[in-house]
């Protein structure tokens, strides 16, 4: 399994135990918990999919990963009690989520010959848009539209990735040092109250 699929595979886990948590905090169904967690997982995958003009889109050719987000749910059901009492467990999984997914989406781009700007933006996409839905599923305002950093750290991150790739880095440093960025810039950004300037005043 190449290093990108493993990233794929860990981000799809990550994005379907947060759906899955936000759908317990709304107390949903079974069913309703189920499709939060396929439509966090694999939402900003099909979106960046759509948008490449790739049909069917992956995850309907990828059946392991359809798998991984019923596994995922499945034990985020048996450790649900365990989950939901650490106050940040639902944010811990989100970001790790984003810093996977970024990778993947810049890959993504990459592959189909995409301008550098272009495939940082695919990969904000990847990375974002599966927790946009979730949110407004589960009536929330999404994350990326609020105060706080978000798709910004998915950007620092994709800068990373080309400045190491045009440096003639490895993959394996590549994949892993982009996401560090996404998960640790997201999460000083969330520590330190970092926020973007906004055109009102509150």
């Amino acid at each position: 399994m190449a290093i990108i699929d493993i990233i794929d595979l860990l981000g799809t886990i990550a994005f379907a135990v947060s759906g899955a948590l936000a759908a317990y905090n709304k107390k949903l169904d079974a069913f309703g918990i189920i499709i939060i967690a396929f439509v966090t997982a694999a939402g900003g995958g099909t979106l960046r999919d759509v948008l490449l003009g790739i049909s069917p889109v992956s995850w309907m050719t990828n059946m392991n990963l359809v798998y991984t987000i019923l596994i995922s749910v499945l034990v985020t059901f048996l450790f649900r009690t365990q989950l939901l009492k650490l106050r940040k467990t639902l944010f811990l999984f989100d970001t790790i989520g984003i810093g996977l997914y970024t990778v993947v989406g810049l890959e993504t781009g990459l592959v189909a010959g995409l301008h550098p700007i272009i495939c940082i933006t695919l990969g904000c996409v990847t990375a974002c848009f599966g927790g946009v839905i979730r949110d407004i599923l589960v009536n929330e305002i999404p994350v990326i539209f609020r105060k706080n950093i978000y798709a910004t750290a998915c950007i620092a991150g994709g800068i990373i990735y080309f400045i190491l790739l045009k440096s003639g880095a490895p993959n394996f440093i590549i994949f892993p040092a982009a996401s560090i960025t996404v998960i640790v810039f997201r999460a000083l950004a969330v520590k330190f109250k970092w926020q973007l300037p906004r055109p009102y005043k509150e």
